[in-house]
């Protein structure tokens, strides 16, 4: 087999493989019914095909390990920052210092920096809202004298670290 033919099987198979986690997702929230199969199957083509749109195959190689790290991390980060953030906002003895910090991201522009936004936008109290003339990212965070930046550091390099991706200094 070639190069070129093995990359192709590697990029249909790794096609096949989200459309089945997709369309296994879909049956686990509606359910097995008729209607449901058909819907489901559209759903998981749609989703397949943005995914590959936004991470090509060639250029994933998921560390199941560290994607369990941050999938697992995720859901109790959310839960303690939203805490401090309501805390933070509805007791007038909680000092906000809000304002903007400048992130300069390790991950390469593209799609994999822009899945880092998105997730440090799923953050309470964190935001991305755009970069500056260096390309670095402009986060408003609800405190400044937290360690925003070590801590968006830590995630950059968690995310990196479960999709195989380039995660050096620009």
């Amino acid at each position: 087999m070639t190069n070129g033919s093995f990359d192709k099987a590697a990029s249909v198979s790794g096609a096949l493989a989200r459309a089945v986690f997709f369309f296994g997702f879909w049956l686990v929230l509606s359910g097995v019914k008729p209607v449901d199969l058909v819907v489901g199957a559209l759903a998981a083509v749609a989703a397949t095909w943005v995914s590959l749109q936004l991470l090509p195959v060639a250029q994933s190689r998921l560390n199941f390990v560290a994607l369990g790290k941050l999938v697992l991390r995720f859901p109790g980060q959310s839960l303690v920052a939203g805490i401090d953030v309501a805390r933070r906002a509805l007791d007038p003895r909680m000092p906000l210092q809000p304002g903007i910090v400048v992130y300069r991201p390790r991950l390469p522009p593209g799609p994999l920096r822009n899945g880092f936004c998105m997730m440090t936008g799923l953050q309470p109290g964190t935001l991305p809202c755009g970069a500056d003339e260096n390309g670095d990212l402009l986060i408003h965070c609800l405190d400044t004298s937290q360690p925003v930046l070590e801590q968006l550091a830590a995630e950059e390099a968690l995310l990196a670290q479960a999709l195989g991706a380039p995660h050096g200094h620009n």
